[in-house]
Protein backbone atom coordinates (compact mmCIF):
# COMPACT_ATOMS: atom_id res chain seq x y z
CA UNK A 1 0.00 0.00 0.00
CA UNK A 2 1.56 3.44 -1.14
CA UNK A 3 1.24 6.23 1.20
CA UNK A 4 1.62 9.79 0.56
CA UNK A 5 5.38 11.16 1.31
CA UNK A 6 4.82 12.97 4.45
CA UNK A 7 5.20 17.22 3.04
CA UNK A 8 6.88 18.49 6.89
CA UNK A 9 9.94 16.74 8.20
CA UNK A 10 9.63 13.86 11.12
CA UNK A 11 12.81 15.38 12.91
CA UNK A 12 14.72 18.46 13.34
CA UNK A 13 18.63 18.75 12.86
CA UNK A 14 20.41 20.41 15.66
CA UNK A 15 24.32 20.95 16.11
CA UNK A 16 25.12 21.14 19.81
CA UNK A 17 28.29 22.45 21.67
CA UNK A 18 29.19 22.02 25.13
CA UNK A 19 27.49 19.57 27.51
CA UNK A 20 25.08 19.43 30.30
CA UNK A 21 22.93 22.86 30.89
CA UNK A 22 25.86 24.99 29.03
CA UNK A 23 25.14 22.72 26.10
CA UNK A 24 24.03 25.47 23.19
CA UNK A 25 21.73 24.46 20.58
CA UNK A 26 21.28 25.44 17.15
CA UNK A 27 18.86 24.08 15.04
CA UNK A 28 20.40 23.84 10.89
CA UNK A 29 18.42 21.67 9.68
CA UNK A 30 15.44 18.71 9.16
CA UNK A 31 15.07 15.19 8.23
CA UNK A 32 12.26 12.67 6.77
CA UNK A 33 11.67 9.20 7.28
CA UNK A 34 12.21 7.07 4.47
CA UNK A 35 8.76 4.94 3.42
CA UNK A 36 10.86 1.55 4.94
CA UNK A 37 11.94 3.27 7.90
CA UNK A 38 15.59 1.99 7.67
CA UNK A 39 17.01 5.47 7.09
CA UNK A 40 16.36 9.14 6.35
CA UNK A 41 16.93 12.70 4.01
CA UNK A 42 18.92 15.04 5.31
CA UNK A 43 18.63 18.81 4.37
CA UNK A 44 21.03 21.12 6.40
CA UNK A 45 20.79 25.11 6.03
CA UNK A 46 24.61 25.01 7.05
CA UNK A 47 27.14 22.46 7.71
CA UNK A 48 28.93 22.52 11.16
CA UNK A 49 32.82 22.61 11.98
CA UNK A 50 32.71 21.73 15.61
CA UNK A 51 30.36 20.21 17.87
CA UNK A 52 28.22 17.34 17.44
CA UNK A 53 24.93 16.72 15.66
CA UNK A 54 21.75 15.55 16.82
CA UNK A 55 18.53 14.44 15.16
CA UNK A 56 15.36 14.80 17.27
CA UNK A 57 11.42 14.00 16.52
CA UNK A 58 10.07 17.34 15.56
CA UNK A 59 8.18 18.93 17.35
CA UNK A 60 5.26 20.71 15.90
CA UNK A 61 4.53 23.14 18.46
CA UNK A 62 7.84 24.74 19.16
CA UNK A 63 8.61 25.20 15.89
CA UNK A 64 5.63 27.28 15.32
CA UNK A 65 6.75 29.26 18.48
CA UNK A 66 9.86 29.93 16.57
CA UNK A 67 12.13 27.59 19.40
Amino acid sequence: MNQPKPTKPSHDVFVVEGEGERAYWTRIGAAWSHDDGHGYNVTLTCVPVNGRLVIRVAKPKEREAGR
